[in-house]
């Protein structure tokens, strides 16, 4: 087993993700800041994992990308692929 991922928060960074909560945001970007908390708080992947019913790679991708990008990685990359060009007529 590898090291224990680990992220720590500032006050202003824990304040803004946890007012994530009532924001009007996707529910994902809500369960992603709470991920991030609840290690921040000490809480292991695996416990995290459960908590979410998420697997333990998904809780590890957002820590390690909160890491990197921080608060920016919250949101969705836009997709790939085309746009629709189809609409209802």
């Amino acid at each position: 087993m590898g090291t224990r991922l680990r992220v720590f928060l500032t006050r202003e960074q824990n304040q803004t993700l946890f007012n994530l909560r009532t924001a009007d945001v996707p529910q994902k970007v809500k369960d992603r800041a709470e991920v991030i908390r609840l290690n921040a708080d000490g809480a292991y992947v695996e416990k995290i994992a459960a908590h979410l019913n998420w697997t333990a790679q998904t809780v590890r991708e957002v820590l390690h990308r909160w890491k990197k990008l921080g608060l920016e990685r919250l949101w969705e990359l836009p997709s790939r692929g085309g746009k629709t060009r189809w609409t209802e007529g």
